[in-house]
């Protein structure tokens, strides 16, 4: 199919390489860096490609390390506790559209494989229009609703007030934030990890820029305090927002939108039939994630303001221990996306074995560090005196190690997800988070206290991870998923 400006080469079954011939390198568009997925030798294409996404993450989870710790060195380790409770909220409210997203960029990846750039387009389209509706519903519930979701968490006292002014600030931006992620969702999908980078690194340094700006009221500024650091990601995700779409156009971008190609926002009812119906229960997975973390705040909070600090910075370090398992299950499942649509089956295990082993390789080498010079990097967001930081340290101690098994069953998730296969990772993450996480807490408590939170983290996983490679040996998510319209 030609699109008129950009032209993309099917990759047919019958013309792909054959794997006795030698190594084929990844293939690249004239424009955009974007990358064929179908060709090359996986390991590295599989790579290059996570490469641009986990460079993401690194920049977004450092523009949050790097606001955390202008929060808790200028205004305490109450606000500090404030964010943190926000900031789980907020990852609630991503996740309910999360699913749709991703639906999206089944379709979208597929699509590609085919070669048919028109299907990529209305998936796009339609993800966008439901972002735009979904996006401005949550921030008009969350702007009134802000104080009850705080009582739910049971939000420390000290906390409370600062709690408040953060969050609201910051569900008057959900909406330019979540177009953001969809956009970057969708790109990825199509094999550019480049864009979502380069707007992500725009992002962070207007984030980092603005954050102790508009805290202390340097310049001529107003001093908001707590609520400066939530207008500041506001700002820095908007402009980035506006940069992307920009972009999109300039570089005439495959999944840019043009002419009668607008009407794809307003997407037609097979369109959505297939992203809700894929998308409600990978939204469903991310529900019952924030639900867990939602729920681990509250049973935190319970044990005082020290532990729920000590938590809250565990928490950013935690973010950089799971970026390779986040980046390579992206990366595993547009890779997988596209190899499925092409008719490349021969090549799917090979991405998720590769995965697994690159995830495995990287995860260690982090956790590794941070087990090395915990104190240090506590220190930046506790303070060197605080009482919380050997409570942070005995937490790092006992469950750090969970991102090894989670980032397995993260890549065996993404693999089945690339195909449609939505419920049974649902069912696998909702036993381990609940039933399975929640029993060992009300079991364990009583004998060795609130240590039993922290152990609940590697139990619960490898118990994921058991459920989670049983299904995908038995191979059921492999049958054909059905495309819309047809």
């Amino acid at each position: 199919m030609t699109d008129g400006e950009t032209p993309v080469t099917p990759t047919p079954v019958a013309a792909a390489a054959d794997p006795a011939a030698g190594p084929v390198p990844p293939r690249q568009t004239a424009r955009g860096g974007r990358m064929d997925l179908t060709q090359g030798p996986i390991t590295k294409t599989l790579i290059l490609f996570a490469l641009p996404t986990l460079a993401s993450n690194i920049l977004q989870t450092l523009s949050g390390s790097v606001n955390s710790i202008w929060v808790g060195q200028f205004l305490g380790e109450g606000a500090l506790a404030a964010t943190a409770n926000a900031n789980i909220i907020m990852f609630l409210m991503f996740g309910a559209f999360f699913g749709f997203g991703m639906a999206a960029t089944v379709l979208i990846g597929q699509s590609m494989g085919r070669g048919d750039i028109d299907a990529a387009r209305r998936a796009t389209g339609g993800v966008i229009g439901l972002a735009l509706i979904f996006s401005v519903v949550i921030a008009i519930i969350g702007w009134f609703s802000s104080d009850q979701i705080l009582r739910w968490l049971k939000t420390p006292p000290e906390a409370f007030a600062l709690a408040h002014d953060y969050l609201r600030v910051t569900f008057l931006a959900v909406p330019a934030s979540m177009l953001s992620v969809t956009l970057m969702m969708a790109s990825r999908g199509a094999g550019d990890a480049m864009t979502p980078l380069r707007f992500m690194i725009l992002a962070v340094v207007l984030d980092i820029v603005f954050n102790p700006v508009l805290i202390l009221g340097l310049g001529p500024f107003p001093r908001l305090g707590i609520a400066g650091s939530a207008l500041a990601t506001a700002l820095a995700g908007t402009i980035s927002l506006a940069g992307m779409i920009g972009w999109f156009y300039v570089k005439n971008h495959v999944l840019r939108l043009r002419g009668r190609e607008l009407a794809y926002l307003y997407p037609k009812w097979s369109e959505l039939r297939f992203i809700i119906g894929r998308g409600l229960p990978m939204g469903a997975q991310m529900l019952v994630i924030s639900g867990a973390g939602l729920v681990m705040v509250g049973l935190v909070n319970r044990e005082g303001l020290v532990t729920a600090a000590a938590y809250g910075a565990t928490l950013q370090l935690w973010n950089y221990i799971q970026m390779p398992a986040l980046a390579i299950g992206a990366a595993v499942s547009s890779m997988a996306a596209q190899n499925i649509g092409a008719g490349r089956w021969d090549r799917v295990s090979t991405v998720t074995n590769s995965g697994i082993g690159i995830n495995l390789a990287m995860t260690s080498i982090l956790i590794a560090l941070l087990l090395i010079f915990d104190r240090a990097a506590l220190a930046l967001f506790l303070g060197n005196e605080s009482p919380a930081i050997d409570v942070a340290r005995n937490i790092q101690f006992i469950a750090t190690w969970t991102f090894l098994p989670f980032g397995t069953t993260i890549v065996l998730i993404s693999t089945m997800r690339a195909n449609g296969s939505v419920v049974p990772p649902l069912v696998i993450l909702f036993l381990s988070m609940f039933p399975i996480r929640l029993g060992i807490y009300h079991f364990g408590y009583p004998a060795i206290g609130s240590d039993i939170l922290w152990w609940s983290f590697p139990l619960s996983s490898l118990a994921s991870l058991a459920m989670a490679r049983m299904i995908y040996q038995r191979g059921d998510w492999r049958r054909t998923l059905p495309q819309p319209g047809r």
